[in-house]
């Protein structure tokens, strides 16, 4: 998945009246700034309810579910290899919303405040805050590029990491 790729994939999508947040490696690249790695796959996290309109957009442009987990996720690819990882929403009042997670006692809480811009290729993006980011980094043991991304976050904006 290239910077490209992103800002093509989230113009359809804002086309498409979905309102989409950048999570994952883009996501903490778009805060950064730059593309400071290689990325299989971009994370978007969406509104729950706009989930017909993401999903025909991007079957549209021939994505086909490839993995279906919901309510926590689902994943859709392009027959040349890019993967959207998604996560649906459900949004609050007060502009706070929650995913499900794979423990249904424990849902996964995003404050109104994480919802932020960032860059990707020079273009403003919607994403997730540094804080979230270390929020969705807990649970499990960390990858080469889970480290990676948290060292950058901890560069950039000085924010303590638990790995």
């Amino acid at each position: 998945m290239t910077a490209e790729d992103v800002v093509t994939v989230l113009t359809l999508l804002r086309r498409a009246g979905a309102d989409v947040w950048i999570g994952g490696g883009w996501g903490i690249d778009a805060l950064v700034g730059e593309q400071t790695r290689d990325h299989h796959d971009l994370d978007l996290m969406h509104r729950r309810e706009q989930e017909p309109a993401v999903l025909a957009a991007l079957s549209g442009a021939g994505f086909a579910q490839t993995l279906d987990w919901r309510p926590v996720r689902f994943v859709v690819a392009h027959p040349d290899g890019r993967e959207i990882d998604l996560h649906p929403l459900a949004f609050a009042a007060d502009g706070s919303a929650v995913q499900a997670s794979p423990d249904p006692e424990h849902p996964f809480r995003c404050p109104a405040a994480c919802f932020v811009t960032g860059t990707v290729g020079g273009t403003p993006v919607p994403c997730l805050s540094a804080e979230q980011q270390v929020a969705f980094h807990h649970g499990y043991e960390p990858r080469e590029r889970d480290l990676h991304d948290m060292a950058r976050l901890r560069r950039a904006f000085g924010i303590a990491t638990h790995f």
